[in-house]
């Protein structure tokens, strides 16, 4: 299975940004223009990009849907999208635009069926969030706490279909703690579902961790704020993944 990094654009009013601990009051601004963000990672060798509208998963719908499209058009590679994304109209236009992947958070919870439907008329097109706050799953933003176990989430779609499930360990989101890898690879052994990592990527320490446990079920990392504060280059990420 290839390992992917994946560079993250964060987009809240149509800005590129990144928060910590899912907080949108807590909110650093990178960019005021996310295709020139997705030109900037092309160059630096990324073939895959992880986007979020940010006040699309708190809105429940697309709010930064023109900057999603932008990016869409100016980034050669694959695309995944999330944030807000909870009917099949919304996964249908973004798959229409031509994003690879569309992310699904909030919906896989309260909707496992649209999850279904849409992961079989889509093969390989849907991922599944797995955000988790100790250990219960997060939706809304990461805003409200459920009492669904990250296992017991990942058991949920373990005959779905769909392409992998996210995991991103919200406690550690934006604060350049490094990532939790062993919670990661905990779920990659719960399932067959490859399992995508997220969450704290501190420096190439953690793209090291990770491509060591990538056996396990690992397809890659998403990192944001490491890129964004230099602490982690794109292009030795890419080619220890490589």
């Amino acid at each position: 299975m290839p390992f992917h990094i994946y560079p993250a654009i964060d987009l809240k009013g149509g800005k590129v940004v990144r928060l910590a601990e899912g907080d949108m009051d807590r909110a650093t601004i990178y960019g005021d223009d996310p295709a020139a963000q997705a030109t900037a990672f092309t160059r630096a060798g990324a073939t895959h990009l992880h986007v979020v509208d940010l006040d699309g998963a708190f809105a429940g719908g697309s709010v930064n849907g023109a900057a999603v499209e932008a990016i869409v058009r100016t980034f050669p590679g694959k695309v995944q999208v999330g944030g807000g994304i909870r009917t099949r109209a919304s996964i249908d236009r973004w798959i229409t635009l031509g994003v690879d992947r569309v992310v699904i958070g909030t919906a896989a919870l309260e909707d496992p069926d649209l999850v279904r439907e849409a992961a079989g008329a889509l093969p390989g097109r849907i991922i599944v969030a797995v955000d988790a706050r100790d250990g219960m799953v997060a939706t809304r933003g990461w805003a409200d706490i459920s009492t669904v176990s990250v296992a017991d989430m990942a058991k949920r779609f373990a005959d779905a279909g769909v392409a992998a499930l996210l995991f991103t360990d919200v406690g550690r989101d934006g604060l350049l703690k490094g990532c939790n890898v062993e919670a990661t690879v905990a779920l990659a052994r719960e399932t067959d579902i490859p399992v995508i990592a997220s969450g704290g990527v501190a420096d190439i320490r953690d793209i090291e961790a990770l491509v060591a446990a990538s056996g396990a079920g690992i397809e890659g990392v998403i990192t944001g704020r490491a890129l964004y504060d230099g602490r982690l280059d794109l292009g030795e990420a890419l080619r220890l993944a490589a």
